[in-house]
């Protein structure tokens, strides 16, 4: 486990494989970082599928409506079609690079349509810099992240098993 800073501002992730650590960038996108930890606290994030994972590109997940795995609701053809219970997030756009292991808010067309959706960067992905909010970063287990099986939709998707803030789970 790296040394965390923040721990109010890190989530833990765990996969099937490992956890990761992903550090939370709340002075650059607060909205997004506090999505994510209302999200996490609510719990909404476990068991929910990586839907699009995309070889030498990205592994996108965080549809909570359509895309628990646990849930009587969990539709693998609607998986990425949906959000959450909380209004759409406006972009909060940064120079930050996408960069291998950070993560990114995914949206529709509109920029101020991220919800809860996101996706963590395989490799750089430059050419998304200035469309898409950068608020996190992986900081320890982009093994277990490179290991998320492909597809879209894979035909047997991965989850996020739990998804906590750190200082939640620290004694």
């Amino acid at each position: 486990m790296p040394d965390i800073k923040d721990p109010e501002n890190t989530i833990i992730l765990t996969l099937k494989d490992g956890e990761v650590v992903i550090e939370l960038l709340a002075d650059v996108a607060p909205k997004h970082t506090e999505r994510m930890k209302q999200l996490a606290r609510d719990k909404a994030y476990d068991n929910v599928a990586f839907h699009r994972v995309i070889e030498g590109f990205m592994a996108q997940t965080g549809d909570v409506e359509n895309a628990n795995m646990a849930s009587p609701n969990y539709n693998p053809r609607r998986a990425g079609t949906g959000g959450s219970q909380y209004p759409d997030l406006p972009a909060e756009f940064s120079k930050l690079p996408h960069d291998r292991g950070t993560l990114g808010a995914a949206r529709s067309q509109n920029p101020n349509s991220a919800n809860s959706q996101f996706f963590i960067n395989f490799r750089d992905n430059h050419f998304l810099n200035g469309q898409y909010t950068v608020y996190g970063r992986v900081i320890s287990g982009m093994e277990h992240v490179d290991k998320i099986t492909r597809g879209e939709p894979p035909a047997n998707p991965d989850r996020m098993i739990t998804v906590r803030v750190a200082a939640d789970v620290q004694a």
